[in-house]
């Protein structure tokens, strides 16, 4: 190797050293790959939505925790005829605690999140959750684990399904 090149490397190999370690990069993806979306059927109304959703709920054994009525909200604070926005949460505290025990950072995904959103723009209005098959797919868990989460995903697509279908 000639002395100009080893120089050259070896200031190189001091400089990236010297600049000590780089904070790993944050992966991209595609917004639209985390979340799971539905249209209301033909004939299906927001509020026949919701009905469907929350019987739906009772019938999985999920604990209705929370509801957002954004758009009655808007509403409230001078915005005229806002879209429909709604948020239904949803919680099995038993699958909660053993998710939490195992990693405390599940608590950030929790409770679980249906939201109704009304997209003019589309003319259709969404049922939309969290895509689960994402994080459950890429994260390391224990049989026990996944089957909870495995669980817990299956159970917001049945509600979900129920709410855009109208079907309970």
């Amino acid at each position: 190797m000639k002395p100009l090149v080893a120089l050259v490397l070896v200031l190189f190999s001091f400089a990236v050293s010297a600049a000590g370690p780089q904070p790993p990069q944050a992966m991209r993806f595609d917004i639209e790959q985390t979340v799971i979306r539905m249209p209301l059927a033909e004939g299906v109304t927001a509020d026949d939505a919701i009905e469907a959703l929350k019987s739906k709920a009772i019938e999985l054994n999920m604990k209705f925790v929370a509801h957002q009525p954004l758009s009655k909200e808007l509403a409230a604070r001078g915005i005229e005829n806002p879209p429909r926005l709604e948020i239904f949460q949803f919680c099995n505290p038993g699958d909660a605690y053993e998710m939490v025990q195992f990693n405390p950072i599940f608590a950030a995904y929790m409770p679980c999140r249906i939201a109704l959103v009304e997209d003019r723009k589309a003319g259709k209005t969404w049922l939309m959750m969290l895509n689960l098959d994402m994080l459950i797919d890429n994260t390391p868990l224990p049989p026990k684990i996944r089957a909870i989460a495995e669980r817990v995903n299956d159970t917001l697509m049945q509600i979900l399904e129920a709410g855009a279908t109208g079907e309970f």
